[in-house]
C-alpha cells in the first residue's frame, strides 16, 4: 500500500484523464509548465500535471480533471488523511484556473470593448470635431484594421521574446494611445491614434491565444476556448451599455479615459499573476524573415489553411450580422432600440451558451471535428432560411421568425469557433503564437470585408445581408470539408 501523508499527494488512478491518450488528438511532447515569474497559485497549478501531454485535462483548468476529486474503492490513495490533504490543492487549482480564465478573458475582451464600448460616442464625436458620419465611422475602420495588422506583428514577436515582455509592451502602448485619442484636437489625429491603439491592442488578445496553446492541448484546449467565450461573448453586448453610462457623466474623450483604466488594470494584473508561458528554449531566435518563413510553412499546411479558413469564413458571417442587423431590425421591421438591444442580447447569450454546451458537454464526448460540422450545418440552415424569408419566398416573414434564424446562426457560432480554433492551434505547438497571429488577422480582415457588402443595396432591404452569410457559411463548409478531409485520420 503507498504510503500517504501532507507531504505526498494522492496517486491518480491509471484511468484518470491524465493517463489516458485520446486517438484522435496525438500528444505533443512540449513541455508547458511556466516559468517561476508568476504567481505561486498560477505556478502550483499549472505544474501540477504537464498539460501537453494530458489533452483531456489540465491542472490549469478552472476544475479539477475527470477521475481526480474520487478514488475508487481499493485504490492506494483512500483514506480521510489523504482526502483532507487533497482539498486545500483542489481549491487551489480552482482559485488558480478561475484567475488565469479571468486574465485571459479580459485580455481577449479588448477588441470589443474598444470598439462597442465607442459606438454610443459616435454622433457625439462626429459634432465635437465637426466631420459627417463617415468621417467619424473612419476613426471605428481605423481600430479595426489595427487589431488586424497588429496580431501579424505581436504574435511572431510572441514567439521570439516570450509571452510576457510582448504582452506588457503592447499593453503599455495601449494605455498611452488611449490617453491621445482622449486628447486628440482633431478628426485626424484622432483616426491616427485610434489605428495605434488597435494595433497596441492585438497583442492582448493574440498572446492571449498562445498562452492557451502554451498550457493546454487537445480536449483541454478545446474546454478553456469554449470557457473564454463567457467573457468574450458576453463583452460585445455590456460594452455599449457601459460606454452610454460613460456618457451620461462626461463626454466622448471619458469613454478612452476609462478604455486606458482598463488597459493598466490588465498590466498590473499581468505583471503580478501571469507567469511566462513559453521558455527560453522553445522560442524562435530568427529576425522577420524567419517569422514570415514560419507563417509560409503554416499556410502551406493543407489542413491548418482549412481551419483557419472555416474560422474566417464563419467570422465574416458574424460580422455580417453586427454590421447589418442595426438597420434590418429597426428600418425595415421598425422595431426599437430597445427592441433592438434585447435581440441583440439573446443572440449574444445563445452563442455563450452554446460556447458553453460545446466546453462543459460536448468536448470530450464528440469530437472536435464532428462538433464543428454540426455548427456549420446549424448555422447554415439558418442562412438558408433567412435567404428565404428575405426573398420573400414563401410571402412576407414577420420580426419573429427572422429573429429565431438570426438567434440560431449566433448561437452555432459557440460551436463553430472554439473548435475550428482548437483544431488549428493543435496543428502548431512550435508556432503558437503566428498561428494565432494568422487566425484572428484572417478573422478580422474577412470579416472587414464582409462588413460592407452587406449594404450594398441600401438600408431597405435585408437580401444582401442573407446573401453574404448564406455565401460565408457556404465557403467554411467547403474549406473544411475540402481541406481539413475531417474523415480522414490525420498525423
Amino acid at each position: 500500500m503507498t504510503k500517504t501523508g501532507p507531504q505526498q499527494p494522492a496517486a491518480v488512478p491509471a484511468d484518470t484523464p491524465q493517463h489516458r491518450h485520446h486517438p484522435q488528438h496525438p500528444q505533443h511532447p512540449h513541455p508547458a509548465a511556466p516559468s517561476a515569474i508568476g504567481a505561486r497559485t498560477v505556478r502550483e497549478a499549472a505544474s501540477a500535471t504537464a498539460p501537453a501531454a494530458a489533452p483531456e485535462g489540465t491542472a490549469l483548468e478552472g476544475t479539477a480533471p475527470e477521475g481526480a476529486q474520487s478514488d475508487p474503492p481499493g485504490s492506494a490513495s483512500t483514506g480521510s488523511g489523504t482526502a483532507a490533504a487533497a482539498a486545500p490543492e483542489l481549491t487551489r487549482r480552482r482559485r488558480a484556473g478561475l484567475l488565469l480564465t479571468l486574465i485571459l478573458g479580459g485580455l481577449t475582451a479588448l477588441p470589443p470593448l474598444s470598439i462597442d464600448m465607442y459606438l454610443p460616442a459616435l454622433p457625439e464625436v462626429g459634432g465635437a470635431l465637426h466631420i459627417p458620419a463617415a468621417g467619424a465611422q473612419l476613426t471605428l475602420t481605423a481600430c479595426l484594421v489595427g487589431l488586424a495588422v497588429g496580431q501579424l506583428v505581436a504574435g511572431p514577436m510572441s514567439d521570439r521574446f516570450g509571452r510576457r515582455r510582448p504582452l506588457l509592451v503592447g499593453m503599455g502602448c495601449y494605455i498611452l494611445a488611449s490617453l491621445a485619442c482622449a486628447l486628440a484636437p482633431t478628426a485626424a489625429t484622432l483616426t491616427g491614434f485610434r489605428l495605434a491603439q488597435g494595433l497596441a491592442g492585438a497583442a492582448g488578445v493574440v498572446i492571449a491565444r498562445a498562452v492557451v496553446r502554451d498550457l493546454y492541448d487537445g480536449l483541454a484546449m478545446a474546454r478553456f476556448f469554449s470557457t473564454l467565450m463567457l467573457i468574450s461573448g458576453t463583452a460585445p453586448v455590456l460594452a455599449p451599455v457601459l460606454g452610454a453610462q460613460v456618457l451620461r457623466f462626461t463626454d466622448w474623450r471619458g469613454v478612452f479615459c476609462i478604455l486606458a483604466g482598463i488597459g493598466l488594470l490588465l498590466v498590473l494584473v499581468v505583471l503580478r499573476k501571469l507567469p511566462e508561458t513559453l521558455p527560453a528554449a522553445r522560442r524562435h531566435k530568427g529576425g522577420l524573415p524567419d517569422a514570415l518563413r514560419t507563417m509560409r510553412g503554416l499556410l502551406a499546411d493543407r489542413v491548418f489553411s482549412g481551419y483557419l479558413l472555416a474560422s474566417s469564413l464563419a467570422f465574416a458571417a458574424l460580422f455580417s450580422y453586427v454590421a447589418a442587423s442595426p438597420f434590418v431590425v429597426q428600418e425595415i421591421y421598425g422595431a426599437s432600440p430597445q427592441t433592438f438591444s434585447l435581440l441583440f442580447m439573446v443572440n449574444s447569450l445563445g452563442l455563450v451558451a452554446f460556447g458553453q454546451l460545446n466546453g462543459k458537454v460536448l468536448v470530450g464526448r464528440v469530437s472536435l471535428d464532428r462538433v464543428l460540422a454540426f455548427g456549420l450545418c446549424m448555422v447554415g440552415a439558418a442562412t438558408v432560411a433567412l435567404l428565404m424569408m428575405t426573398t420573400g419566398v414563401f410571402g412576407h416573414a414577420g420580426l419573429a421568425p427572422l429573429a429565431t434564424a438570426l438567434c440560431v446562426l449566433m448561437s452555432g457560432m459557440g460551436l463553430i469557433m472554439p473548435n475550428a480554433n482548437s483544431q488549428a492551434l493543435m496543428r502548431t505547438p512550435h508556432a503558437a503564437g503566428s498561428a494565432s497571429a494568422l487566425l484572428g488577422t484572417s478573422q478580422f480582415l474577412v470579416g472587414a470585408v464582409a462588413s460592407p457588402l452587406v449594404g450594398v443595396a441600401g438600408e431597405q432591404t435585408a437580401v444582401p445581408m442573407a446573401l453574404v452569410q448564406f455565401g460565408a457559411v457556404a465557403l467554411a463548409a467547403l474549406a473544411f470539408v475540402a481541406l481539413c478531409r475531417p474523415w480522414r485520420v490525420r498525423d
